[in-house]
């Protein structure tokens, strides 16, 4: 259902703030493939905010914060 919320509106950028937290990791990949799929679908991009590094490699693009400072990992 928050996945159907956040594109509702066809936005050009979600931020999803932890959206797999609560979930096993079987779910949670289904939440991530659901959210890749409706944002290709729409045209959006996807900000994900994660602590877990399987969804974190799900994403195509890694950035991560380290003391106040933005990096792109490598690779």
């Amino acid at each position: 259902c928050a996945v159907a919320r956040a594109f509702a509106a066809r936005p050009e950028l979600v931020l999803a703030d932890e959206p797999t937290g609560s979930l096993d990791q079987d779910n949670a990949r289904v939440v991530m493939d659901l959210i890749d799929e409706v944002a290709r679908e729409h045209g959006a991009a996807v900000l994900v905010a994660t602590h877990d590094s399987a969804v974190g490699a799900s994403c195509r693009r890694h950035l991560r914060m380290l003391d106040g400072r933005l990096y792109e990992d490598a690779g």
